[in-house]
């Protein structure tokens, strides 16, 4: 039987976002880039494992019980005791607008470990996910780097997203550095388009794609928010518009444009043409765009049976 399911390794979240202006309620939500991506294939349909560390406390427990509801498998995620979730804490400005006010990690080392990787899961899956939040910590780095080796091993597609949170890094020169020799090793990589110039040095996008190229990288994807997204394969570059929504709240937006992606090539394979991969774009466009029609990243439920009817 041919391998089936994603694999998405990260650090789970819980968003505190403010519901008053003063700042003093806050709704809690499941939070994350992996774990929008994990949440976003698994409702498309997709067989998803989230690899993390779990905490057993409330917040823990929140997390896990998310998670299961949206059907991730937490089978080869670690629970300990010790571990304290992350939280993000977003506040309202006095004129509505939500902006980042802190983020908290009590237990900073407290990370999946490489050698509590389990091989065989690699062993039963098609597609490894991963991005820079497990980068800029060297024991996340180390468990990133032992995951790659088993999903290059058992022949998975590799996917990156950089996902680039540059306060967590000691120096933007060490996150560039760091980051550029991971995306490398990517089967399938997507940057936001203010990514593709921090990490190439450049101020256009035309520039920052013509030093990128070099790399060869087999499928590339740069999104450009409300403007749509463009596809690169073989040198050959394709552009999609993003659809008209009525956008409330874009965050989780790339992840869900990720999380349609990972759908096509898991469904459909690697695109052999232009023709395709305009079609991967344009239903992984459908997807971002849906995400930002609620508030939240993951409160839009995607309509699965609509989508298939643009693929």
């Amino acid at each position: 039987m041919e391998n089936q399911g994603v694999i998405s390794l990260g650090e789970a979240f819980v968003d505190y976002i403010s519901t008053d202006r003063n700042n003093t309620k806050f709704w809690q939500l499941l939070g994350g880039a992996t774990v929008n991506l994990a949440v976003g294939t698994s409702r498309l349909g997709l067989p998803t494992y989230y690899l993390c560390k779990l905490g057993t406390d409330s917040n823990g427990q929140f997390v896990e019980q998310e998670l299961n509801k949206e059907g991730v498998n937490l089978d080869f995620s670690v629970r300990t005791d010790t571990k304290r979730m992350c939280g993000v804490y977003v506040h309202l400005t006095e004129d509505g607008e939500r902006n980042f006010h802190s983020y908290v990690n009590q237990t900073p080392d407290e990370v999946l470990a490489e050698e509590e990787l389990e091989r065989e899961l690699f062993e039963k899956t098609r597609i490894f996910y991963f991005g820079s939040g497990t980068l800029f910590q060297q024991k996340s780095k180390k468990t990133t780097e032992a995951a790659l080796k088993y999903a290059k091993e058992t022949s998975n597609l590799i996917a990156f997203d950089a996902n680039l949170r540059l306060k967590r890094w000691e120096s933007e020169h060490h996150c560039r550095e760091t980051v550029v020799s991971f995306l490398k090793q990517a089967t399938i990589v997507k940057l936001a388009e203010d990514e593709l110039n921090f990490l190439m040095e450049t101020n256009s996008l035309e520039a920052g794609l013509e030093k990128i190229l070099k790399w060869n990288i087999p499928y590339l994807f740069i999104t450009m928010g409300g403007k749509g997204a463009y596809g690169v394969m073989q040198g050959d570059k394709v552009f999609s518009p993003a659809p008209k929504v009525d956008t409330i709240d874009t965050t989780g937006a790339g992840d869900a444009f990720m999380a349609g992606l990972l759908y096509c090539f898991h469904e459909k394979g690697m695109p052999r043409g232009t023709t395709r991969l305009t079609e991967y774009l344009q239903f992984a466009n459908r997807v971002g765009a849906q995400a930002t029609t609620e508030l939240g990243s993951l409160t839009s439920r995607i309509d699965l049976t609509e989508l298939k009817k643009h693929f």
